[in-house]
This record gives structure tokens, C-alpha cells and sequence, in this order.
């Protein structure tokens, strides 16, 4: 009985699928509102900041470093004879270099650096702000991809995208 209680706690931690992103991934996603456009980017080797202007706005650094981050970028089509029609929400996570299965919620979101940003000319509702309210989960979909669940929500400004479900599949390594 001794000699299988290591054996069992090998296949449970063997059964726990890590990936690590070797190089720069860029998807378009599967779920985006029909007026737009939405991509997933993976940044391996990198590091998350979010800094204030001189206004005390928030605005996100990404430098060399030892962790992954995750971007999410819906574009709302452009409206037909409209200037300053643009319009951009980004989700930033960073996440640890060897991506494994997590769950991230409310007071934990903070551990992931997630934030939303709204990017347009709205006077007064742009920005960058960190996510306060939601569920981020990251499961095993296959051996080479991992799934991404996340509901938010934003008090301070208005948003389009609350609900990430995508999965991403990687060309690095991937072990179970």
C-alpha cells in the first residue's frame, strides 16, 4: 500500500496537462459579435504592468519577462460615413510561462493582472480598468489546446464583450 501512494499521486499530477507558448500565437476567435472582429494573442517571455498617466489613467507595459500574456481584442466595424467611428475593447491576463489548469474569481482576479480596456472616442468612458467581478477559468481541451471560460463585468465605463469562450490551440510543447 506504501509503494502505490506515490504512484497515485504521479498519475494525478501526470494527468494535469501544462502547455508552454514557445512563440508569438495569433487567432481570430469563434465567438465575436457580428459587428466585429475579435483575436486571441498569446505573448510568451513577456511581463504585464499597468501604469498612470499624469492624469492618473490607466495604461498597460508589456516588457521582456517570464510570464504569458493573454489579450483579447474585439473591433467593432467601422460605421459608414462616420468619422471617429472606432471602437476597441481589450482583455489583458498575464498569466505564468507554463499555462496549466486555473481558476481565477473576484478577489483573485487581481493575481492574473486582468483588466478591460474600452477604446474609442466616447468622452469620459475610455480606458483601462482592472476587472473586479467575474470567473476566469482555463481547463485542458486537448492535448495541444486549452479552453478559456471568462465572465466579467465593468461598473465604470459601458461594454460589449463580458463572455470569452474560446479555446486556443498551441504548436508548442504540450505534456500530460
Amino acid at each position: 500500500m506504501k509503494n502505490l501512494l506515490p504512484l497515485l499521486f504521479l498519475m494525478i499530477v501526470s494527468c494535469k496537462s501544462t502547455f508552454v507558448v514557445n512563440e508569438a500565437i495569433l487567432v481570430n476567435t469563434l465567438n465575436c459579435p457580428e459587428n466585429g472582429d475579435c483575436t486571441i494573442e498569446l505573448l510568451p517571455n513577456t511581463a504585464l504592468e499597468f501604469k498612470k498617466d499624469e492624469f492618473g489613467n490607466l495604461y498597460p507595459v508589456i516588457s521582456e519577462g517570464n510570464k504569458t500574456i493573454f489579450k483579447f481584442i474585439y473591433t467593432r466595424k467601422q460605421i459608414p460615413n462616420t468619422q471617429d467611428s472606432n471602437y476597441t475593447e481589450v482583455i489583458f491576463a498575464e498569466l505564468d510561462s507554463i499555462i496549466s489548469p486555473k481558476t481565477f474569481t473576484d478577489k483573485t482576479l487581481k493575481d492574473a493582472k486582468l483588466h478591460f480596456g474600452r477604446l474609442c472616442f466616447c468622452k469620459g468612458q475610455t480606458g483601462y480598468y482592472p476587472i473586479k467581478n467575474g470567473e476566469y477559468n482555463i481547463t485542458k481541451s486537448t492535448k495541444k489546446s486549452f479552453k478559456i471560460d471568462f465572465n466579467f463585468k465593468i461598473d465604470e465605463v459601458p461594454q460589449i464583450i463580458s463572455t470569452i469562450n474560446e479555446t486556443v490551440s498551441i504548436k508548442s510543447t504540450a505534456t500530460n
